[in-house]
């Protein structure tokens, strides 16, 4: 099936706008192609009013993983400005990023070892470490498919850029972008489930 190309912000015939929306409520991997290489800088800079660095990143690339995986948002969009509602998109969804990044980050912590001294300071850190390594540990044995180890080390332990990990792992930043959301969510589970035992 051959998908009509309209962007210039959707806005030319009735017929041609119709059989383009219908593709881009349908998920159509042409479209959807089309639509991540034409806003990608759109989404880039609203998701860079709100996060810098590999926050910002990784944002970028949940929304479009949403907008693929997301029938119903999808849906959403009816017609108007595609770049506009994008931008929207993208800058509530940094927005409730940051929030639950807030919301995660443990309080107390960096008091209780601050006003504890230096020994205290080298105790807290090298406990923190061994726990952090076997909840790793455990979540890669009990959770993590085998073929997403590499990139979880690369994106995850290690940090990488994502550019700079796909040419590592030599593959496409599409696939990384995938594995790296499809780990996200077994963390998140993982960890909600942990907090609950």
């Amino acid at each position: 099936m051959s998908t009509p190309t309209l962007p210039r912000d959707v806005a030319e015939g009735a017929t041609q706008r119709t059989r383009w929306l219908g593709a881009f409520h349908e998920g159509s991997p042409d479209v959807f192609t089309e639509v991540y290489t034409t806003y990608f800088a759109c989404v880039d800079r609203a998701v860079g009013r709100v996060l810098t660095g590999a926050d910002r990143e990784t944002v970028i690339h949940e929304v479009f993983c949403r907008l693929l995986a997301d029938a119903e948002l999808r849906a959403g969009f009816r017609g108007g400005s595609l770049r506009a509602w994008l931008a929207t998109v993208a800058h509530n969804q940094a927005i409730d990023y940051r929030r639950r990044r807030e919301r995660e980050r443990p309080v107390g912590d960096a008091e209780d070892v601050s006003t504890a001294g230096p020994h205290a300071v080298e105790t807290a850190s090298a406990e923190g470490s061994v726990e952090a390594r076997q909840l790793i540990e455990r979540f890669c044995d009990e959770r993590l498919p085998p073929k997403w180890r590499r990139v979880f080390e690369a994106r995850f332990l290690e940090q990488k850029p994502q550019i700079e990990a796909a040419r590592a792992l030599g593959m496409h930043r599409t696939t990384l972008v995938y594995q790296e959301f499809r780990i996200r969510q077994l963390l998140r589970k993982f960890f909600l489930e942990t907090e609950e035992a």
